[in-house]
C-alpha cells in the first residue's frame, strides 16, 4: 500500500515522527486546495514555514468576529504585509449577529456560556469558508488544553466541516511541539507576533473572552475564565471534545 493510501491513523502515526516542515511539506504537496487558520502565534510559524516550503501555495484565512482587539486588527495586517500574501478575512452573517444582541444584548456569554455567541461569530463563518476547501492546517498543540486536545492527531478526517458527501482532511502540523518550541521559532526566525503577547495574554481570541495570564497559570486559563477549565473550545475544534 502506498503512503497515498494509507489509512489516517497508519498515516497519522507516520507523521507524527516528522518535524512540522515535514508535515507542511507533505500537506502542500497533497493538496492544491489547501488554506492554513491564522489568528495567532501558532499560525503564523506554520504561514512561515509554509512560506519557506513553497511560497505560491500559501493560502490563509482568518475568522473577524467583530469583537477582537485592535491589537489583532494590527497584527493581521503585519503578517499580510511581512509575507506579502492575501489573508481571506471571513466575517459572520450580521442578521444573525444582529438578532443575537438585540435578544440578549453584548455580553450574554457571560451568563449564557459562550457557545452561542461562537456558534454565530465564528463556527458559521469557519463552515462557510470550509466549504470551499479540501484541507485545512491549523496550530492546535497537545499541550494547549489537558482537557480537549491532549490527543489531537497530527492529520485527521474531519467530519465536523466536511461537505456532504466529499471529504476534508484537517493537517494539525505542531501538534508535538510546546510553547517554548513555538516562541523560540518566532524569535530565531523573526517572525511577527500580536503585540499583546508582550502585555501578559498566550492565548488569545475576541476581547471580552480574553485576559492576560499570571505566573503559573496554564495558557487556555485567559480565555473564558468564568466557565469550566477543562472544555475550553469555541466550536472550531469541537471534535476534540468527546460527546
Amino acid at each position: 500500500m502506498s503512503e497515498n493510501h494509507l489509512p489516517t491513523v497508519d498515516l497519522d502515526q507516520k507523521l507524527s515522527e516528522q518535524t512540522p516542515q515535514e508535515i507542511l511539506a507533505y500537506a502542500l504537496e497533497q493538496f492544491d486546495n489547501i488554506a492554513i487558520s491564522f489568528s495567532g502565534a501558532e499560525d503564523v510559524v506554520l504561514i512561515d514555514m509554509a512560506y519557506k516550503i513553497a511560497p505560491k501555495k500559501v493560502q490563509a484565512f482568518s475568522l473577524d468576529t467583530g469583537r477582537l482587539h485592535s491589537e489583532t486588527y494590527r497584527y493581521i495586517e503585519k503578517v499580510r504585509e511581512h509575507y506579502n500574501i492575501t489573508i481571506d478575512v471571513v466575517f459572520p452573517e450580521s442578521e444573525a449577529v444582529n438578532n443575537l444582541v438585540r435578544e440578549k444584548g453584548l455580553f450574554s456569554f457571560y451568563k449564557d456560556d459562550h457557545k452561542e455567541c461562537c456558534s454565530i461569530r465564528k463556527i458559521g463563518p469557519l463552515r462557510r469558508k470550509l466549504l470551499t476547501v479540501d484541507a485545512w492546517i491549523t496550530g492546535q498543540r497537545r499541550d494547549q488544553s489537558p482537557g480537549t486536545r491532549a490527543a489531537i492527531p497530527v492529520i485527521q478526517d474531519d467530519k465536523a466541516f466536511a461537505r456532504p458527501g466529499a471529504s476534508l482532511t484537517k493537517f494539525n502540523p505542531l501538534a508535538n511541539w510546546s510553547s517554548d518550541q513555538v516562541w523560540a521559532y518566532i524569535r530565531s526566525n523573526n517572525v511577527p507576533y500580536n503585540e499583546l503577547h508582550d502585555r501578559g495574554f498566550v492565548s488569545i481570541g475576541c476581547e471580552p473572552c480574553t485576559r492576560a495570564t499570571g505566573p503559573n497559570q496554564h495558557e487556555r486559563e485567559g480565555r473564558w475564565w468564568w466557565e469550566e477549565a477543562t472544555l475550553k473550545e469555541c466550536g472550531l475544534h469541537d471534535v476534540n471534545i468527546k460527546k
